[in-house]
């Protein structure tokens, strides 16, 4: 079969490998249909390898070499394994790509995401940028008949965006603002607007991410650099500042400017990662009682169902999904148009192709 297989620091081949094979006890095997590409993948391509186990073996895998990309992605079930009953042949399902080993304290708590031994599909072992990929049956959901397949293959970002929301504790009514829209930053904008979210302030250095932003639901926009950006969210949360602020870029200096644009008792929640060791105004949050909370991929039986809902019921895929692509072309209208900003959304790869 052919895959998209990452070989290290800007090399990403697409290529011949051997199938998956028969599912063992609790897999299924998948047929993708759609994969989509990430931020995550980015980084990879340019700066990795990160968190891919290009030159040594993976703790919780074993798995070291080149890598199968593609944490993003849903399918058609072609074999279920001998003791998988959730699951039949020929069903559309969608994957949650991070796995977790179901006995450690937190997963005992529900926090799966948090697991001790938890690994993401197409990061610490083979992905779906393929023809083919064997996952495990519990980390997949079936793709309700209202959602298509472009839709479906942005279910797993839509579950870290719910998950986020869920974790700062924004409630429609409660006024949003989010910094750097890209990937996940434009889904938290989406399912907050498909959440009944009115006041959603979206602030960024790339008009074309703006432009994005609006169009899944900001009711303003702000461009970082020409804009006075504190007077712009004053005015839209009358005098007021947000009640939370998404800091979904992990730029420099974002952090500080998040503490500027919150409410007194407000939250800000951390989604994106800082490059080093930002500064962290603790005196400002004290005394202005601001909570600093973070969120980290989603929980599988929460938050994907829910995404897959807001996918279904909603144009959100529609107005998110910039351009389509074949396997082929990953590197060269995929991942390098990513680098270049020349794709503002999400781009979605068909493997058949």
């Amino acid at each position: 079969m052919r895959a998209a297989v990452y070989y290290g620091n800007q090399d990403v081949r697409v290529t011949s490998v051997p199938e998956p094979g028969d599912p063992g006890p609790g897999e299924v095997l998948i047929r993708v249909r759609r994969a989509s590409l990430c931020g995550t993948d980015v980084s990879e391509y340019l700066h990795g390898p990160l968190m891919i186990p290009v030159h040594r073996a993976d703790p919780v895998t074993g798995h070291q070499g080149p890598t199968i990309l593609g944490h993003e992605f849903m399918g058609e079930v072609v074999a279920c394994g001998p003791d998988v009953e959730t699951f039949r042949v020929g069903q559309r399902v969608t994957c949650g790509a991070g796995v977790w080993c179901g006995v450690c304290s937190w997963c005992r708590a529900g926090r799966t995401n948090l697991c001790a031994r938890y690994y993401t599909l197409g990061l610490q072992t083979h992905g779906g940028l393929a023809e083919f990929v064997r996952v495990p049956a519990r980390t997949c959901r079936e793709v309700p008949p209202a959602c298509s397949d472009d839709a479906a293959a942005i279910a797993q970002p839509t579950a870290v965006a719910v998950h986020a929301l869920r974790r700062s504790g924004w409630s429609p009514g409660m006024r949003l603002v989010v910094i750097g829209t890209g990937g996940i930053g434009s889904l938290v904008i989406g399912v907050a607007r498909a959440w009944g979210g009115e006041t959603i302030v979206a602030v960024d250095v790339d008009p074309s991410r703006l432009e994005l932003a609006e169009r899944v639901g900001a009711s303003h926009r702000l461009q970082a650099g020409r804009d006075e950006v504190r007077r712009g969210v004053l005015e839209a949360t009358r005098g007021e500042g947000a009640d939370v602020v998404v800091d979904g870029s992990g730029a420099e200096g974002v952090l500080g400017q998040a503490v500027e644009l919150v409410r007194r008792g407000g939250t800000i929640l951390q989604v994106g990662l800082p490059h080093g060791s930002p500064h962290v105004p603790v005196r400002e949050l004290v005394l202005r009682e601001i909570q600093l909370v973070t969120a980290v991929a989603h929980v599988c039986d929460q938050d994907l169902p829910e995404a897959l809902g807001i996918l279904a019921s909603t144009d959100l895929a529609d107005r998110v999904v910039t351009r389509g692509i074949p396997l082929g072309e990953v590197v060269p209208a995929g991942l390098l148009a990513l680098v270049r900003r020349e794709a503002a959304g999400k781009v979605l790869v068909d493997p058949s192709r």
